[in-house]
């Protein structure tokens, strides 16, 4: 729910959930199902070109492989050939868990090359509504952004609306790693902003990654900027139900079990991100030592004991947050079940004093950052609580690094 700042649109909520039992019975009909694609996508032609290839005479692995199988696989390469296979493969080597993260940088800066090229050809391609080219130039414009040398773009794909994660810090040296899990309205498009930066997973990560700098210059930390599922356009039955949470939650936990090295890891999931990373919680690996949710619409899930995690959960939400208006509840698939910031849920409640209404959490300067940050780096101690006590406090040490 990242671009929605004030409640009108809470009307919208209200009436999805009062025609929870109409949308029960139109699913048995299969009128909710996804229409799924049946042209063939880049990433799909790059992972069929995979699996037919081969180097140095021998098949190439699995790409849905375990992450450790494809790791060991390409580290018994040389690196000419890795090389070779990132060029010939750029979107399934760049989108597979288990690949060196440094070779998928390489390998989605290949496949953003080509991708632009495909936008700059829509873009005077007469066949085209004049509404078309110019969204094919949005679209190779971002590309172009991505494609900077300094980027670190660790899954890419250019279909549909798109998914894209960004990299800020070093994957292969950090001791903590923290992932941004964003809200609707989430694509490639979206991904970085302008105006607003703060409300869009780049400017979230990088504000997250300087906050945990500035928290703990000591520790070697890296952020992920993750929108690497399909997140819901806008306030509607997609918003309302798990379906996006879902397959977003697969992702995400693949994500995290490619992760390289032992560093613990803590997301930040934001509005219905915190939806994706309550669906997750269940299979988390141990690694992850934190959930911390702001802005959440609900976990799915009536208290933290159900999430079935041993990670620490965490909420907060700012005092002008619209989302307050929305109805804790869950009925015939539509809601998010209980409000993580009230005592029975049993999250450790943070403050999130002067975060800047829904979309504000990431501000540079407020506390709803720097609680993020040290929860970041570890420094459970120095996290402000919701109220004047220590009860998010409770029970934790303040150990820095992973």
């Amino acid at each position: 729910m990242t671009s929605f700042d004030t409640s009108p649109q809470l009307n919208v909520w209200r009436a999805l959930l009062a025609l929870a039992v109409v949308f029960v019975m139109l699913a048995t009909t299969g009128w909710t199902a996804l229409r799924n694609q049946k042209n063939t996508t880049a990433l799909q032609t790059s992972l069929s070109a995979w699996e037919d290839g081969r180097i140095a005479g021998q098949r190439l692995p699995d790409p849905d492989a375990a992450p450790a199988t494809l790791s060991r696989f390409f580290t018994s390469l040389t690196a000419q050939q890795r090389g070779a296979l990132a060029r010939r493969y750029p979107l399934a080597v760049g989108n597979m868990n288990g690949a060196p993260v440094e070779l998928r940088y390489r390998a989605n800066r290949i496949a953003l090359v080509q991708a632009r090229k495909v936008e700059l050809k829509r873009m005077h391609d007469s066949r085209l509504s004049p509404d078309g080219q110019r969204a094919a130039g949005h679209r190779m414009h971002r590309f172009e952004a991505l494609m900077s040398d300094k980027r670190k773009i660790l899954a890419f794909d250019p279909e549909g609306s798109g998914r894209v994660a960004e990299v800020f810090g070093n994957l292969n040296k950090a001791e903590r790693i923290s992932i941004v899990v964003p809200g609707v309205d989430t694509d490639l498009l979206t991904f970085q902003r302008t105006y607003r930066k703060y409300s869009a997973p780049v400017g979230m990560a990088k504000s997250l990654y300087a906050a945990e700098k500035a928290a703990s210059p000591s520790t070697r930390t890296a952020v992920i900027a993750w929108a690497d599922y399909t997140a819901p356009g806008g306030l509607g039955l997609d918003s309302a139900t798990a379906m996006r949470a879902e397959s977003g939650a697969v992702r995400l936990n693949a994500l995290v079990r490619a992760l390289p090295g032992v560093s613990t890891v803590s997301l930040f999931c934001h509005s219905y991100g915190s939806v994706v990373c309550g669906v997750a919680a269940h299979e988390l690996p141990e690694r992850v030592a934190d959930i911390a949710v702001a802005g959440s619409p609900g976990m799915r899930v009536a208290n933290a004991s159900q999430l079935h995690t041993t990670a620490q959960v965490w909420a907060m939400r700012d005092a002008d947050d619209w989302i307050q208006d929305v109805p804790y509840l869950e009925l015939g698939g539509l809601g998010h079940g209980a409000d993580p910031v009230s005592s029975a849920f049993g999250a450790r409640v943070l403050s999130a004093a002067d975060a800047k209404g829904h979309s504000g959490y990431f501000e540079p300067g407020t506390e709803s950052l720097l609680n993020f940050a040290e929860i970041g780096v570890g420094a459970y101690r120095s996290v402000h609580c919701a109220k004047d006590d220590e009860a998010c406090r409770a029970g934790l040490s303040g150990t820095m690094a992973g």
